[in-house]
């Protein structure tokens, strides 16, 4: 077999995969999607034969510049994503594919979880965090990769693997690779031997710092092997590949205690600070006047910012971590009377009850979001990050705001760990054809940090942003011995040149990314990737990310006049970009600015409906009844008819993959009818979505109609449904192809009707599939008077289980939320209800949206298939009792994944109440 991959140089994919989170733009001249060790090991190879770049890419979160290349662009998250948990959470073995998340929710059932925690944990991935050297708001120095990291498997530049944590592994690496071994040996005590490097080393690895590279191995390793472990660790790709990790873990302490102490001034804030860390507190987060100000305009922001008349003030938010309810209490105590000293502006109240706790948060993690999204249009939103020795950081901030009034950076805002010294501030800049206001700053920026004798890297990397620096911040001997580090393990110099060290000093100025206004989701966008790692077509076609970036070159090469990129952009990007996109709206929920590119896509789908297909929509709302009459006998005949799939692929293959549904005997047959119930004493409405009679049950299964109807008489809740229920829809089969017509005629049906059912607003309503629940509330977001719209699981929850006795349990089952569920809230409900009927309930780690949405998954049956991949692995890998879920269509994409009998939560409910 072949370990060549694949290598990729249309344009289409090249400039897709292009984007990272920085404010750096280089197109890979190729990109390629190694599987294994073996094909990494072939990119190299191929770039040293070519002397071409090569970069790894996995989660591109990356913020310096390090994560694109003009040479050949590997990603290294598709591939590489092993989780093994060890020794019951104490360690944990990964690839860099891993999502940050999806490791610490493995682990979380050991009551452990990773050192580094990053902010961009929902995005970022192991191999980024490695190279990378993140830290986070709780971690320090002290649980960060480098102090955490057990042992590595490393892919050298010449092709020979490492495995660190082998016995033999310092023996093998002095037999395979001689020169390497002995340079790393004469580099340890060349460092050593000179006590001006000792101290200098010394003094800046006690702060955050990923500046350079991580020269301190050498002072903390003896071994050439863990010293080159160690080295790889914040190298930024530029030393070697990292194909596994062991690392240790930390603990997680449940109770937690969180509190914002507001002063009046920056200097009253860092006064306090030695006090308050002095009290043990796991996060002192610093948040300076402009902060609190757009902290002001926050949802769910505090009452105590939202009145505040901010001036100088400035705020810590403080918390403490503690893994007994007694020990939290004490710490709390002490803080207190710490606080109870300091001249605080408001009350000092610290609070353990989770809402408040997350509303204090809101303010925290609001704020990169809030600037960015307000950032004016074709600028860029830079996040940065320095850290100072703590006693200096009072000057720090200050000097940074004074350069941010010098420079016209009238909106940034400074943010960050202040219990480490290290801070964040954010810009928005212009990247056009003048950069020398920006070149300006960033020259006074350096002199003040290296003048504090700070880093002018904490958390984010070197990359290309502070690469020109590096000899600024060490000195001549240091820089040299890092360039021979890097000599020693890359001595072709093919991996992810130009970053970290490079010799031109206005790389830092070289190849910005501008953009180009197009719609208002690419506008807003920051391409950050947060959105990635919950999209269902993310291993199938492109991420939200993605498409905007294709929208943005789209709308570039039209400026450019490159007509034969336009038209492989527009050709790619409608299979690509437009059929495979679900349309679900999970992008919003992982997205720093809230961008749903769904609505795109929906929006792009209106555009190419012509008057003819709208007509045909608008029909089918008019006469709905029928219509789901006429599926629901469809699929019924059907399931019986033996050449009922040849068929569906003739009229794909006729008529086209986006009009003719895929049918296979895998779908269910027709659902019952919707039934009208008309109760004079009703003390809710039932709005039976259309799905339950398009789509019947699995085999032996009740209808999940039959079921509600059992729970409410069982419970004594008397119901009835809105007049003509059988021609109503919640909108969303409209809403999602772009048919506005339809949907608005369909509104103009189903509202009024909700309206005289719910006796003006008055008696709730329940939906019992989570979609239509989520259309319901969309088409009736404006009614007069407003409507109670609620799904049936939350109902249940509520009103039915209380009421209901539960006959037996069953031994286990394992859930599947629906990005539904997600957006609306419901899965704390969903779990509640299977807790009562199950012994054991399970949600898979590698839960996702399963991307059936609606009929995509009947016409594009592939992106269902890419998007339940690894949850169907992990429920594969073990039997359970039940399968469960909330929403029909999901149930059937899940079934269809899984090989098991997926069915509604008020299914399993009926039958174990009954």
């Amino acid at each position: 077999m072949s370990t060549e991959p694949l290598v990729r140089t249309d344009r289409f994919d090249r400039l897709t995969l292009a984007h990272d989170a920085s404010h750096y733009l280089l197109i890979p001249e190729a990109v390629a999607t190694p599987r294994n060790v073996d094909e990494l090991s072939a990119l190299i190879r191929r770039a040293r034969r070519d002397g071409t770049g090569l970069t790894f890419r996995s989660g591109g979160t990356s913020l310096s510049g390090q994560a694109v290349t003009s040479g050949l662009l590997a990603d290294t998250r598709r591939h590489f994503g092993a989780i093994e948990v060890l020794d019951d959470g104490a360690r944990v073995r990964v690839q860099p594919g891993a999502v940050v998340r999806q490791v610490n929710a493995r682990l979380a059932p050991h009551h452990t979880k990773l050192g580094p925690d990053p902010a961009s944990d929902g995005a970022c991935t192991l191999g980024g965090v490695l190279a990378n050297n993140s830290s986070g708001m709780l971690c320090g120095t002290e649980y960060n990769s480098y102090q955490t990291l057990e042992s590595l498997v490393l892919v050298l530049p010449s092709g020979t693997v490492i495995d660190t944590g082998t016995a033999d592994a310092d023996e093998k690496l002095r037999l395979t690779e001689p020169d390497l071994y002995a340079g790393l040996v004469t580099l340890r005590d060349r460092i050593r031997g000179n006590p001006d490097s000792v101290a200098t080393i010394r003094r800046q690895f006690s702060m955050k710092n990923t500046m350079g590279y991580g020269l301190n191995s050498f002072l903390d390793h003896d071994s050439a092997t863990e010293i080159l472990a160690h080295l790889m660790i914040g190298s930024e790709g530029t030393l070697g590949f990292i194909a596994e990790a062991t690392l240790r873990t930390v603990p997680v302490h449940p109770h937690v205690g969180t509190g914002l102490l507001v002063f009046d001034s920056l200097s009253a804030a860092m006064a306090a600070l030695p006090d308050l860390v002095d009290t043990g507190l796991a996060t002192v987060e610093l948040l300076d006047a402009q902060s609190l100000r757009v902290a002001q305009a926050l949802r769910n922001s505090p009452e105590a910012i939202r009145r505040l008349e901010v001036q100088r003030h400035a705020a810590l938010l403080v918390e403490h971590h503690a893994p007994s309810s007694d020990e939290l209490t004490e710490r709390l105590r002490t803080t207190e009377r710490v606080t109870a000293e300091l001249p605080l502006f408001g009350p000092a109240a610290m609070s353990t009850e989770a809402s408040t706790r997350g509303s204090l948060w809101t303010v925290r993690k609001g704020l990169y979001a809030a600037v960015a999204e307000a950032r004016p249009q074709g600028t860029t939103a830079m996040l940065e990050d320095v850290v100072v020795p703590v006693g200096a950081l009072l000057e720090a901030c200050e000097s940074l705001t004074e350069l941010f009034d010098r420079y016209a950076y009238p909106e940034s805002v400074i943010f960050g760990h202040a219990k480490d010294g290290n801070v964040h501030f954010l810009l928005n800049e212009e990247f056009g054809s003048d950069v020398q206001r920006y070149t300006d700053f960033t020259e006074d920026m350096v002199q003040l940090i290296l003048g504090l004798g700070g880093s002018l890297k904490a958390e984010h990397g070197t990359g290309r942003i502070m690469a020109p620096f590096v000899r600024r911040q060490y000195g001549d001997e240091l820089t040299e011995v890092m360039i021979a580090v890097k000599r020693l393990c890359d001595p072709d110099g093919v991996l992810n040149p130009g970053v970290l060290l490079n010799d031109d000093e206005s790389a830092h100025i070289s190849n910005l990314k501008t953009t180009l206004p197009v719609e208002d989701e690419v506008d807003r966008c920051v391409e950050c990737g947060f959105c990635e790692p919950v999209c269902p077509s993310r291993t199938l076609t492109l991420t939200p990310r993605q498409r905007i970036v294709a929208r943005r070159e789209l709308a570039a090469a039209r400026q450019r006049g490159d007509s034969e990129l336009v038209n492989e952009i527009t050709e790619r990007y409608e299979y690509a970009g437009n059929q495979t996109c679900a349309a679900d709206g999970m992008c919003s929920t992982a997205c720093p600015v809230g961008i749903d590119t769904g609505d795109l896509a929906r929006r792009l789908r209106g555009t190419q409906t012509g008057t003819a297909e709208q007509g045909v929509w608008d029909a089918a709302a008019r006469a709905w009844g029928p219509f789901t009459a006429a599926g629901s006998l469809a699929l019924t005949a059907a399931a019986a008819v033996p050449g009922a799939t040849a068929a569906s692929e003739l009229g794909r293959a006729l008529l086209g993959t986006e009009v003719v549904p895929r049918y296979d005997h895998g779908l269910p047959a027709g659902g019952p009818p919707r039934q009208g119930w008309r109760s004079e004493q009703a003390e809710v409405v039932w709005f039976d979505a259309c799905i339950q009679t398009m789509f019947g049950p699995e085999p032996g299964q009740q209808p999940l109609a039959r079921a509600v109807e059992e729970l409410f008489r069982r419970a004594g809740v008397v119901v009835r449904t809105p007049a003509g229920l059988q021609g109503l829809c919640c909108g969303t089969p409209w809403s999602s192809k772009g048919k506005h017509t339809g949907h608005a005629t369909m509104a103009e049906r189903t509202v009024p009707a909700l309206v005289e059912a719910s006796e003006q607003g008055r008696l709730p309503i329940v939906c019992d599939a989570a979609s239509c629940t989520e259309g319901l509330l969309k088409s009736a977001k404006d009614s007069q008077p407003t409507l109670q719209i609620l799904d049936l699981v939350a109902y249940a929850r509520a009103e039915l289980l209380p009421r209901l006795t539960v006959r037996r349990k069953v031994e286990s089952v394992v859930l599947h939320p629906t990005c539904s569920s997600r957006q609306l809230g419901l899965d704390a409900d969903l779990q509640a209800i299977a807790g009562a009927v199950a012994e054991e309930v399970v949600v898979p780690t590698s839960w996702g949206c399963c991307g059936f949405a609606g009929d995509r998954g009947l016409l594009h049956p592939e992106l269902t298939a890419a998007a339940t991949e690894a949850e169907a692995a992990e429920v594969a890998q073990r039997e359970f009792s039940a399968y469960a879920s909330l929403n029909r269509t999901c149930e059937i994409g899940m079934t269809r994944a899984t090989g098991r009998p997926y069915q509604h939560i008020l299914q399993l409910l009926a039958e174990c109440t009954r």
